[in-house]
């Protein structure tokens, strides 16, 4: 997911987005604990998600602050 995309989107379709990727990153980590991932990579991709949709949430409180 490209940050432009997010930028485009409601604050509670960003919550809503961050709470699945929360899920999928906890899934994610106990599969690859029980059994190795098809690909490893996927765990690194959904925190770079994560980080993503957590920085627009930042960014976007800190403007309502300023304003």
């Amino acid at each position: 997911m490209k940050y432009s995309e997010i930028a485009q989107m409601t604050n509670a379709e960003i919550k809503k987005l961050l709470a699945e990727e929360k899920m999928n990153l906890t899934k994610l980590r106990f599969q690859n604990a029980v059994a190795s991932l098809e690909n490893p990579a996927s765990i690194r991709q959904s925190s770079k998600d994560i980080a993503r949709l957590l920085t627009e949430i930042n960014k976007r409180r800190h403007q309502e602050v300023k304003a």
